[in-house]
């Protein structure tokens, strides 16, 4: 099953997709705010034949429910209202970190970072997510609760 990640942010959206097995996460672009983010994902979703959602949900340290949480569960709840396919959060704690130390590593500089960070942050949150569905046969529970 084709997955979309989301990694949501104040400006900047990043997005991945998994591979049509499902099992391998990929990045795929960055998209400037809410408004532009919903109207790409109406040409992504069918194009790709995309049939689930999954929105990075940053919990606080301590795995409670922040502000920044309960925005991104409403823009779930949007989401899965404008698209009619199911969409799920995921803990994404760290993952913007990761993202960073990845294409550090990888040799991308400064500016190269800035412009990937985002969808490959989305990327590990998706990758997150299929590998728990993965090995939990079933399929993880849905993060937010909702």
């Amino acid at each position: 099953m084709l997955t979309l990640g989301i990694d949501y942010g104040d400006r900047r959206f990043g997005v991945a997709i998994s591979d049509p097995s499902g099992s391998i996460a990929f990045p795929l672009e960055v998209i400037e705010g809410e408004e532009a983010l919903l109207v790409r994902l109406q040409e992504i979703i069918p194009d790709r034949n995309v049939r689930r959602i999954v929105v990075g949900l940053p919990l606080n340290m301590d795995g409670s429910f922040g502000p920044k949480a309960k925005q991104v569960t409403e823009f779930c709840d949007r989401l899965q209202k404008r698209t009619g396919i199911p969409v799920s959060s995921w803990d994404e704690r760290l993952t913007t970190v990761e993202a960073e130390r990845l294409l550090r590593s990888a040799g991308a500089t400064l500016r190269q970072r800035r412009a990937r960070v985002d969808k490959v942050a989305a990327q590990i949150v998706l990758q997150s997510f299929l590998d728990a569905l993965a090995s939990g046969g079933d399929g993880p529970e849905n993060e937010s609760g909702r």
